[in-house]
């Protein structure tokens, strides 16, 4: 089974991006592995910190490079999307040489309580997940105004269309990552 490593864009205890995430990965059980990536420890992107490189720094490249796909679960803030998923991004590239999304299938997905459900920030993470060669799927976008009522109190997917679009949209990123994923190697296969 594939493994995606998530990164939710959001640091909040009660976050509703993490619990769409959480939902999602619900819908995927049985044929991809959800991976939540911990942002809330990874100190600002600063390049002094190489000298004395962070646990929280490896393990986020770690995370990300040993996926066989990403998922950017993102909130929208002013527009944009927020600076814990760009700093994320930053680290997740450096130093020059060594970026841990290079060529990785990416999905990019995310609510908000919003009527245009993020759809801005959506599209000024599309620009930077391009230039840091994320092969990111295009279709089905996946933004949407957060109500409360299209979750069940255990946190699945309560309304029906919501849940169907949603199980489109696993099966679309299952097929996105089975087409773009680069072959391994058998040494690199055995390391994952």
């Amino acid at each position: 089974m594939k493994q995606v490593a998530v990164l939710v864009g959001s640091l909040r205890k009660d976050s509703i991006n993490r619990k769409f995430a959480e939902a999602l990965g619900k819908l995927a059980a049985g044929r991809l592995e959800f991976r939540f990536v911990e942002l809330g420890d990874v100190p600002m992107y600063n390049d002094d910190l190489f000298e004395n490189l962070p646990a929280s720094i490896t393990r986020l490249k770690n995370d990300i490079a040993s996926a066989d796909a990403v998922l950017f679960v993102s909130p929208e803030y002013n527009r944009s999307f927020p600076a814990v998923l760009k700093n994320a991004i930053d680290w997740g590239t450096r130093p020059y040489g060594q970026n841990s999304f290079a060529a990785k299938p990416g999905g990019l997905v995310g609510t908000s309580p919003g009527a245009a459900g993020g759809a801005a920030g959506q599209n000024h993470l599309k620009s930077v997940l391009n230039v840091v060669d994320v092969v990111l799927m295009g279709q089905p976008e996946v933004y949407f105004q957060y109500k409360p009522e299209l979750f069940a109190e255990d946190g699945s997917v309560k309304d029906e269309a919501t849940k169907a679009f949603l199980e489109a949209y696993i099966s679309r990123f299952v097929q996105w990552i089975e087409r773009t994923s680069e072959p391994k190697t058998s040494a690199q296969a055995d390391a994952a």
